[in-house]
C-alpha cells in the first residue's frame, strides 16, 4: 500500500465526540486532486488502517496545501478513533493517496443522504453540485443537533437545500417515503451513514420501483465486525477442493488470503462489491450494503469481505 507522511497541521472539535483533523503533506508539496466522495486510509500503529472521506466545501480540492478529515470517537470501536483523537499538532501520519469508491454523477439532479458522521463524503458531493449548478437536496439525520458536526456551517453554504432531521424534534423527522418521492422518475440517491439508516432507505427505494443503478451507498459502520452468536463456518474453494474454517472475528478474506487464495477486494467494508463472489452451495449470511434485497433471497453471490454463512459450509466459486 503505497502512502505519504503527513502532519497534523491542526484539530478542531466540532462536537463532544467529533474533531477535524487538517493534514498537510510533510514535505510542503501540493496534494492530489480528488473527486467527491473520496477518501484517505490513515496507517495505525497496530499494522491496520481507516478509511476516512475528505471534506471540502467548495469544488476547489486539487493543488491545495493541505486536507481535511472529521473523526467520531467511538470508545467501544476497534481503536481507529481512539488512535485519531490521541494525535497532537505536528503528529505525522502515513496516509494513502485519495481514492473515490463512492463516485458522483455530479450532472444528474440527486437526492444525498446523511445519517451521523456520514455527512463527510456529502459535503464536497454537495459543494459539486452547487458548482455545477445540478439541481440538489441534501437530507442531514442525526440524534439532535448539539451531535451533528457542520450543521451550521452546511445550512450558511447550501441554503434551502439543506435539510436537517432531527430525532428530538418530530415535525423534523425523517420521513424516507416522502424523501424517495423525491427522486421521480431521474433523480439519484447517495446515502451514506450507518447500516440501520442504510437497510431502511434501501428498502423505501426499492418498495419504490427505484431502479438498483440509481441508489448509491457507502457504509460508515465497519460490517465485518463480530456479532452476537457467530460460529465457525467452513469455505471450500471450488477450484481447488480447499477447505477453510472461518473463525468468529475474522473474515471469508483474512482466513483465505492466509491459506495462499489470491482474491480481488478493496473496501473491506461491504459497500463496493468489489469482493463480490458466486455462491455453488450453503447459505450466506449477508451483511453487505451493496445487494438488493432480492439478491439477498436468491443467495447466489456474497461480498466476502463481510458477510459470513448461515450454513456448516459456502462452496465459493474461487
Amino acid at each position: 500500500m503505497t502512502t505519504q507522511t503527513m502532519q497534523v497541521a491542526a484539530i478542531r472539535p466540532l462536537t463532544d465526540r467529533i474533531a477535524e483533523f487538517e493534514l498537510k503533506a510533510a514535505g510542503g508539496e501540493a496534494l492530489p486532486d480528488w473527486q467527491p466522495g473520496a477518501h484517505i486510509r490513515v496507517s495505525l500503529p497496530d499494522g491496520g488502517d481507516r478509511a476516512y472521506s475528505l471534506i471540502a466545501f467548495d469544488a476547489a480540492r486539487g493543488s491545495q496545501p493541505a486536507c481535511r478529515v472529521a473523526v467520531q470517537l467511538e470508545p467501544e470501536g476497534e481503536g481507529g478513533s481512539r488512535f485519531m483523537h490521541g494525535l497532537k499538532t505536528g503528529d505525522e501520519l502515513a496516509v494513502t493517496p485519495p481514492k473515490c469508491d463512492f463516485p458522483l454523477a455530479a450532472d444528474t439532479p440527486v437526492v444525498l443522504l446523511a445519517g451521523g458522521i456520514g455527512i463527510t463524503p456529502m459535503i464536497s458531493m454537495a459543494a459539486e453540485l452547487a458548482a455545477k449548478g445540478t439541481e440538489f437536496a441534501l437530507h442531514y439525520a442525526g440524534r439532535s443537533r448539539g451531535v451533528m458536526a457542520y450543521a451550521d456551517r452546511l445550512a450558511d453554504r447550501f441554503g434551502d437545500a439543506l435539510h436537517l432531521h432531527c430525532d428530538d424534534e418530530p415535525e423534523n423527522a425523517l420521513d424516507l417515503d416522502a424523501l424517495v418521492k423525491q427522486l421521480g422518475a431521474d433523480r439519484h440517491l447517495y446515502i451514506c451513514g450507518p447500516r440501520g439508516m442504510i437497510d431502511a432507505a434501501r428498502a423505501a427505494a426499492e418498495k419504490a420501483g427505484i431502479a438498483a443503478e440509481r441508489i448509491h451507498v457507502e457504509l460508515f459502520d465497519n460490517a465485518s465486525s463480530a456479532q452476537d452468536g457467530d460460529a465457525p463456518f467452513e469455505v471450500e474453494v471450488a477450484s481447488t477442493g480447499d477447505v477453510f474454517t472461518i473463525p468468529p472475528g475474522r473474515t471469508i478474506i483474512d482466513v483465505l488470503e492466509e491459506g495462499g487464495v489470491d482474491l480481488m477486494y478493496d473496501c473491506q467494508r461491504g459497500d463496493c462489491g468489489i469482493c463480490q463472489t458466486d455462491v455453488i452451495s450453503g447459505t450466506p449470511d449477508h451483511r453487505d450494503v451493496v445487494l438488493s434485497e432480492a439478491e439477498r433471497e436468491a443467495g447466489k453471490v456474497i461480498q466476502i469481505c463481510v458477510s459470513r454463512a448461515k450454513s456448516a459450509r459456502l462452496v465459493l466459486d474461487l
